[in-house]
């Protein structure tokens, strides 16, 4: 079984690298200051989200991020699934399954009630994968966005 590890400040680099790594595999265009930015709160403990680490902590093999809501649908305390990343190397060897069974279960101990995922339309290979982990589409819906 993958061992997730809480991150906190004193992982910054690790989880630097690796986001830095998924942000290059995905042609999301950040530098390392925003990154850093966004990453430092959640390492620091902030009440909106969290890091895990995959792997042994001080050398991971992936990391998940979760950032908190509030929804009044589901009931109270949900989460999106941000980013989750597994190095290219240690793909196919079902990690990423055992993480996305072990995060719902500590997730929902903790009080969420729904964990959501953004999947592009068109990767079925992905949206496979989310649904073998009974993530389900809402075909009602689409996510929308604006950026401030």
């Amino acid at each position: 079984m993958t061992k997730l590890t809480l991150a906190g400040p004193d992982d910054l680099d690790r989880v630097l690298r690796l986001v830095s790594d998924f942000h290059a595999e995905q042609n999301i265009a950040q530098d390392d200051a925003a990154r850093r930015a966004a990453l430092t709160p959640l390492l620091d403990g902030s009440p909106h989200g969290c890091i895990y680490l995959a792997g042994p902590a001080r050398a991971p093999i992936g990391y998940v991020v979760i950032s908190f809501g509030w929804s009044i649908e589901y009931g109270g305390l949900d989460a999106i699934l941000d980013e989750i990343y597994i190095r290219s190397g240690v793909r196919g060897r079902g990690i990423g399954s055992e993480i996305l069974a072990s995060l719902p279960k500590a997730l929902g101990a903790a009080g969420v009630k729904a964990l959501h995922l953004e999947v592009d339309r068109e990767d079925d290979r992905a949206r496979t994968f989310y649904g073998k982990q009974r993530f389900a589409a809402r075909e009602r819906y689409l996510l929308m966005s604006r950026t401030l």
